[in-house]
């Protein structure tokens, strides 16, 4: 894995790494997957966490804690969209809108999740350069993950949260690459959520009277 964490090329002054470039071209791919419904938006997401893992692994504990989060998650994603796929009409996972308690929930865990997080990372600074805003993007990953895997329209809402953080604190600390990175996944996160929200209100119309059910 060492060579993954050399110089690939040089962008704004940024040098960019095999690593950092392959990991989020694939999270970009497992987006757009993701977005289409596609089961094969979970591996390309594992795969993507575990090139970062290799990657950080024996200097960067902190990081590579959290990609071993995102490869969890993605494993659960891909168990949770195997056993409902086929809901739809399509074939695919029928996308839906949370239940309040389920959104209180989601939201009570990425507030409670981000103070533990950012603590624990304040307790251990080689962790992380950023404490606060690397916990609130690193826990908004997970819970967006975790209500794509459920299926829930709002994990569109989760990620554009996550983006609005991210892209402005990249260019900020001059990750010109990482912060272009988050610009599309902006864009591809208002085009996905259009996507499963209508999705999500055709599922909900009646059938017409008389067609087969």
């Amino acid at each position: 894995m060492n060579s993954l964490n050399t110089e690939a090329f040089t962008l704004f002054g940024q040098h960019i790494l095999w690593s950092d470039m392959i990991g989020n071209i694939l999270g970009l791919i497992a987006l757009a997957l993701g977005w289409r419904r596609n089961l094969w938006s979970w591996p390309v997401q594992f795969a993507s966490g575990l090139i970062l893992f290799g990657a950080f692994y024996g200097h960067l504990t902190g990081s590579a804690g959290k990609q071993a989060v995102v490869m969890l998650v993605a494993l659960y994603g891909w168990w949770q969209w195997n056993r409902n796929k086929g809901k739809s009409g399509d074939g695919l996972i029928a996308p839906r809108f949370a239940t309040w308690r389920e959104r209180a929930a989601l939201v009570g865990a990425a507030a409670v999740g981000t103070v533990a997080v950012a603590l624990f990372f304040k307790a251990n600074p080689s962790l992380s350069w950023d404490p606060w805003p690397d916990a609130y993007i690193f826990v908004g990953t997970v819970v967006a993950m975790y209500a794509q895997a459920r299926g829930m329209v709002e994990f569109w809402f989760a990620w554009l949260l996550v983006d609005l953080v991210g892209v402005p604190l990249n260019f900020a600390n001059g990750y010109a690459f990482s912060g272009f990175v988050y610009v599309i996944y902006g864009a591809l996160v208002l085009w996905g959520m259009r996507d499963w929200w209508l999705r999500s209100r055709e599922s909900k119309q009646p059938a017409l009277e008389g067609a087969p059910a």
